[in-house]
């Protein structure tokens, strides 16, 4: 019992500390000791007084580490407040995690820029930490520096942090150019209900893949002899997919060319990183990748990843629920056109600037400014499609959208599994929405929001939705366990009260 304690202490202080973005040998500069003192104590291999806890606390500026403050995170939201000003779209979550699996291709020096410092991020980063991969957040905690070791200790592996992210499985396509027997743990994430690896095996096995699954873990070898002979067709265009087989041909000694390729806003920003450390990419942009595979990749590299067309979604929606006028800059357009295109139909107020690029050179941005519009519902049904349709992560804030228009809109989320049942949590809140089965629902506005206590949804989209209409109800709300939302939003809370939301965060003590 004292050891899970000591444990638990161990992570909420590591956790302090890289939100911080210190290293351990700065930690333990500020407090007088060693860095490996620092380093049992984050594992929870040493005894640590109260004394200690509070000047821990006091080097890092944070009540994360004070007596009862270990519970889950909550927001008590006061509703009904207009937002204003202008907002900074941070980078992308999903491009950030691919080029943090991408870098393990890399022998050299990796420097990513601007990097969202969200839990999904940290989890990635225990990983490779645990495996022998060193990194650091540089320049006052805002870029990060990875460097890896010559050899990974996948024994080492920190299975508790792998099985809490989906991204894990994008070890796949970089490890098996570095091992020929290597286990890694289940993927988890989100609760989104079944999702099958099969997508992934199926390019996977071509550069000699195999995987048996048991225990808990994935359990890889990998044959040598087998390279794709023909083009690689995806069963599923699928991001994750395409970005594992795109990992897998960036050190495969030849041309790979995958078909029925995912052109999304993630894949991208990994195919312009891959240029970056010197693998050609032909078809950026379009549904068939050629890759001109380096087998070995030595390279100091430096590369900003774009903004993030999803949290642009999520801050357009905030200012349309709350009926406001906002500008939120930074919005990667390419990948928000279909969105616009729909709420411009349905009598969305708002204006753009000429486009500019991201900086990664290749990313066209513009600012967007909405406005409090009379909507009304949509003729066709609200669904997404892979790119360039309609986002599969954005259909969700078309249900508070929805919510906020005159007439019925039926939203078809064929996707997931179990995704389309958390919307209907906005009937606490005062929302008619009417689940049809698993997939599709029916939301009926106007809706006059009433504030609301409830447990956060366990899927990132759905429960920032929730929030949403919260900041749109009069009255007091609490939303419970949000740590889902800190998967993929570095500070919300905060950067809503910046342009007018009152969000308090606290936890049960």
């Amino acid at each position: 019992m004292a050891d899970d304690y000591l444990v638990r202490i161990g992570k909420l202080i590591r956790d302090a500390r890289q939100h911080r973005g210190w290293t351990q040998a700065q930690l333990a500069e500020a407090l007088g000791t060693s860095q490996s003192a620092v380093n049992r104590i984050e594992r929870g291999n040493q005894n640590i007084s109260l004394e200690m806890i509070a000047r821990i606390g006091e080097a890092l500026d944070s009540e994360i580490v004070s007596l009862g403050y270990a519970g889950p995170m909550h927001l008590r939201v006061v509703g009904g407040r207009r937002l204003s000003g202008a907002i900074d779209v941070k980078t992308s979550k999903n491009a950030c995690v691919a080029l943090l699996c991408a870098s393990l291709l890399n022998r050299g020096r990796t420097v990513l820029r601007r990097v969202a410092r969200i839990e999904e991020v940290y989890r990635l980063l225990e990983v490779l930490n645990s495996i022998g991969v060193r990194t650091r957040w540089i320049n006052d905690g805002v870029d990060l520096e990875i460097v890896p070791p010559a050899e990974l200790d996948l024994d080492a592996i920190d299975a508790d942090a792998a099985r809490r992210t989906r991204s894990i499985i994008m070890f796949l396509g970089p490890l098996l150019h570095r091992m020929d027997r290597f286990k890694l743990p289940y993927a988890g994430g989100c609760d989104l209900g079944t999702r099958t690896i099969e997508p992934h095996m199926i390019a996977l096995r071509r550069f000699g893949l195999d995987i048996a699954a048991t225990e808990g873990q994935y359990h890889a070898m990998v044959d040598r002899s087998v390279s794709p002979a023909r083009p690689i067709v995806l069963t599923e265009r699928g991001d994750t997919v395409t970005e594992n087989a795109l990992l897998a041909a960036a050190r495969h000694d030849g041309v790979t060319v995958i078909r029925n390729a995912s052109s999304n806003y993630m894949v991208q920003d990994l195919c312009f990183f891959l240029e970056a450390l010197g693998v050609k990419v032909d078809g950026i942009g379009t549904t068939t990748l050629t890759v001109h595979g380096v087998p070995t990749i030595d390279a100091d590299v430096d590369y900003s990843p774009s903004e993030d067309p999803v949290e642009a979604m999520s801050l357009v929606a905030a200012a349309v629920v709350t009926e406001s006028e906002l500008t939120v800059r930074r919005v990667p357009i390419e990948f928000l056109e279909i969105e616009l295109a729909v709420l411009e139909e349905m009598g969305l107020d708002h204006d753009r600037t000429p486009e500019y690029f991201a900086d990664n050179g290749r990313t066209r941005l513009v600012d967007l400014t909405v406005r409090p519009s009379k909507l009304e519902a949509p003729i066709d049904k609200i669904h997404p499609m892979p790119f360039p349709g309609l986002n599969i992560d954005n259909v969700p804030f078309f249900a508070a959208i929805a919510a906020s228009a005159q007439g019925q809109t039926l939203i078809h989320d064929w996707v997931y599994d179990n995704r389309a049942i958390y919307l209907t949590d906005l009937n606490r809140l005062g929302g008619r929405l009417q689940l049809l089965d698993p997939h599709r629902v029916l939301v009926e506005g106007p809706t006059r929001w009433r504030a609301a206590e409830m447990m956060c949804p366990p899927a990132l989209r759905p429960a920032v939705v929730v929030l949403l209409a919260m900041m749109a109800a009069d009255g007091t709300s609490v939303l419970r366990n949000v740590y889902v939302i800190n998967r993929g939003y570095e500070d919300l809370a905060e950067r809503l009260n910046s342009i007018g939301a009152q969000i308090e965060i606290f936890r049960d003590i």
